[in-house]
């Protein structure tokens, strides 16, 4: 029997739990740090902690590589009377090659919700943590260039990324340009929420 994606994260965070409790014991700690004088300023007990969930995450995604087990879950996003089932790789888990066909397969239905539930809003690109105005016309051109999109609802304001590269990194800055995100905002006014995605 394979475990699925839903027992794998159950079993990360029954796993991730023991560990922050202290029933899982990583003896060298001490070792794996690997200088001397810093291991003396650390608290050892709670670095075995960190690499004990380190080292059961990476069984979990060696796991899910050798079974091909999908890391993508789908989430209800629900803007008046418009609905998405949207794809996203769970935080815990890695994406697999099959999910980042699933994430291109669902980009034109993410990026018709977003033309949906932003009429009459005004846009906005954000660019090291400052926001540009922006225009439909370049979001359709950024959008037919992404791989895959990504959608989130603030309070006043919608948030689309537009990705390429692996879906695991495109988030971080270190992964540009091999993997990245364009990251827009629609808003009736000036944005507010810069810390995105």
């Amino acid at each position: 029997m394979t475990y699925s994606t839903e027992d794998l994260i159950r079993i990360l965070d029954q796993e991730l739990k023991a560990a922050w409790r202290g029933d899982r014991l990583l003896l060298s700690s001490e070792d794996r740090v690997g200088v001397p004088i810093v291991s003396m300023a650390l608290d050892l007990e709670q670095v075995g902690k960190v690499f004990a969930c380190k080292d059961f995450t990476q069984q979990i995604h060696n796991y899910q590589l050798e079974q091909q087990v999908s890391g993508i879950i789908w989430r209800d996003l629900k803007v008046g009377e418009y609905e998405l089932k949207l794809p996203e790789i769970h935080h815990q888990l890695i994406a697999i090659d099959s999910d980042k066909t699933v994430l291109q397969n669902a980009k034109e239905t993410v990026m018709q919700f977003w033309w949906k539930i932003t009429a009459g809003l005004n846009f906005w690109e954000l660019k090291n943590h400052e926001t540009h105005p922006l225009t439909a016309e370049k979001i359709r051109l950024a959008g037919q260039l992404a791989e895959w999109a990504e959608i989130d609802i603030g309070r006043d304001e919608v948030y689309l990324a537009l990705c390429w590269g692996n879906p695991k990194e495109c988030h971080y800055r270190w992964a540009y340009p091999d993997s990245g995100c364009d990251r827009l905002i629609a808003a009736a006014s000036e944005p507010k929420q810069l810390n995105i995605f």
